[in-house]
This record gives C-alpha cells, structure tokens and sequence, in this order.
C-alpha cells in the first residue's frame, strides 16, 4: 500500500535518471497484472451497473483527491466518446469542483458533504463507485455508507481489502499494487490501477447498454471533421457497404451513425430506420 515503503528506491535520491526511469517502470509492470486479477469482481459491478442504468438508473463517482481526479477524467470521456447524456454518469467531488484543479483544505475528511451529495442526488436505482487507495477517506466511506442506507449498489475500488470501503462496498474491487516508489503517492501505481478499473467499468458498462456495435462506438457524436470521417468508415465496416454510400446514409441520418447503418444496410428511409432502431440495440436489428 502507498504508505508501505519499497525496498527498490529506499536509495531512489541518489541515483541516475535512467536508473530513476527503471524503477518507476518496472513497479508500472506490476498493475496490469494486479488490475488483471481482479477481473471477475469487474465483471460483476459492470452486470449490476449496467442493469440499472437500464432501468433508469445512474452512475455516480465518488473519490477525494487524486482518486476524485482519476474519476473526473474517466466520467468526462464518457459523453463524446459514447453519446450519452452527462447527466448518466457524475462525479461527487470532496471539496467540489474547484478540487479538480487544487487541494481544498480539509474536504476529504468531510463526512457530512458527502452524505448532503448522496441524499441530494443519489437514489435507490443508481449506482455508486467510492474510489480511494487508502480505503479510508472519510468522504468516500460516508457516501458510501450513505448510498447503502438508500439501497443504491455501491463498489469500492482500493488496494487494501481491510479497509472501511472494501467492507461497507456491495461490490469490492482491491487491485494489490504494492507500495508505491515515493511512498504515500497514490498518484502512481495505485492511480494507474484505479483508471484501468474505471476504464474497464465505464466501457463494459457502455456496451451493455448497446453504445457499440461490434467494436465500433456507434452513439459517437461528429462534431468535428476528424470524427466525421471516422463516422463515414464506422457506417461502411457496420453496413459493408462503400464509402459514397455511407456519406449520403449519414447525410439522410442527420450524422446518426447508427441510423446511417440501418439505411445503408437495410436500404431503408431513415424514418423507418429510426422506428427500427427504438428500443433496440443495432446488432438486433441488423441481424433480424
């Protein structure tokens, strides 16, 4: 844990930058495989996750510090990445948004900001992700705690599975890092382990939901000319069909890409291209 010492650069002052570089490299090459191991407890979050975000429910990130800032990032590709509505899927910040740029003295040993967060914005159909490497960041294990009362999922994500948040979470995520290279840094490979999980989750998550078709982000918003381009190829590898024939599908699609698709494919108008696609995923209208 971050505020075990490692034996590797107890010296790590004195030397080389190359010799630096190698330690903190070798100690990166362990989280993978630490992340790796704990596939199966992702694995159920995203099942449980996902089937209440079907059911209306939302996502709720909650962290302080370096584990609040690793949420933010991940929760803010979400939206251009996948299309949805930001709203699905929010960040509760300890000392609130001015925390993403600078420490708020004090706002992760603040229990009763977090249990004001979940009362106002959590119900029992959402989901709730407390991440904190200790395990024991009083704001993260109170809003917690909170969510549980409200009967929300909760998950914790940390590195030691003694901790408060392993063990008040529905669902315990507990990548075992080890210490890190300057000890008590989270940021390293306790942060690295956190965005690998926090990728796994928000991207299974994403293709339960039907926001990708094959390996295709289909709901991707075109909002500049790189990702209209890539738009035009996800409309000819989705319908197997030429590229002239994906930019009209995606011109009659307003730049739906998922739309454009079932035109294409189908050689339908995109009115009934839509009323196909209502409350349904496009492979199941694509292979009906």
């Amino acid at each position: 844990m971050s505020q075990d010492r490692l034996d590797a650069s107890l010296d790590i002052d004195r030397r080389s930058t190359l010799e630096i570089i190698r330690i903190i490299q070798q100690q990166d090459a362990l989280v993978a495989p630490a992340v790796a191991a704990e596939a199966e407890r992702v694995a159920h979050a995203v099942d449980e996750i996902a089937n209440r975000m079907s059911h209306g429910g939302r996502m709720f990130y909650v962290g302080a510090g370096t584990s609040g800032r690793i949420a933010m990032l991940d929760a803010a590709e979400l939206s251009p990445t996948f299309g949805i509505d930001s709203s699905l899927v929010r960040v509760l910040m300890a000392g609130g948004e001015r925390a993403y740029f600078s420490a708020v003295e004090g706002a992760e040993d603040d229990e009763h900001a977090a249990i004001e967060a979940i009362e106002r914005d959590v119900v029992a159909d959402d989901a709730v992700v407390g991440i904190a490497a200790s395990g024991t960041t009083p704001y993260t294990v109170a809003a917690i705690r909170k969510a549980n009362m409200i009967g929300a999922l909760t998950v914790g994500i940390t590195s030691v599975a003694s901790s408060p948040l392993a063990q008040d979470a529905d669902i315990a995520i507990v990548p075992d890092t080890g210490p890190e290279v300057i000890m008590g840094s989270s940021r390293l490979k306790a942060g690295t382990a956190q965005k690998l999980v926090l990728n796994a989750i928000s991207t299974a998550v994403m293709i339960k939901l039907g926001h990708v078709y094959s390996n295709l982000m289909i709901d991707m918003p075109a909002t500049n000319e790189k990702l209209r381009n890539r738009a035009v190829r996800m409309v000819e590898l989705a319908a197997n069909v030429a590229r002239p024939i994906a930019v009209q599908a995606l011109r009659d699609a307003d730049g739906n890409v998922k739309v454009a698709t079932v035109i294409a494919r189908k050689r339908l108008p995109p009115d009934e291209a839509r009323k196909l696609l209502e409350g349904r995923k496009l492979r199941e209208v694509l292979e009906a």
